[in-house]
């Protein structure tokens, strides 16, 4: 329910190109399976990321670990940090980008 309450505050903050990329991707990942819940989840992951590299939002970094659906690689060193965290990968604030890939790995 939480969840569903921000989702809605960040889409009233949306902009025309915003919500055409947000319909864009919820539409790709209910075509490839994902249920709505986790397509309108991805989808505003998605434009929320976009909208912090472009600097229109306040919040710089995420507490996410990035769209489950793109390569490590694709993912900022902080998503994989707090994707090391949720596997309990010990280290993990010493490690650069190539060894948190690496853990994230041979941890799956």
């Amino acid at each position: 329910m939480f969840r569903d309450n921000v989702l809605r505050d960040n889409m009233s903050e949306m902009n025309d190109k915003d919500q055409r990329q947000y319909e864009h991707v919820l539409q790709s990942e209910l075509d490839r399976g994902k249920s709505k819940q986790q397509a309108k989840e991805i989808a505003a992951r998605t434009v929320n990321k976009q909208r912090r590299e472009e600097g229109r939002t306040p919040k710089k970094t995420t507490e996410g670990t990035g769209n489950p659906n793109s390569r490590l690689e694709d993912r900022t060193v902080h998503e994989l940090r707090n994707r090391a965290a949720e596997l309990n990968i010990s280290g993990r604030s010493d490690m650069n980008k190539e060894k948190l890939i690496q853990a994230i790995r041979d941890r799956n």
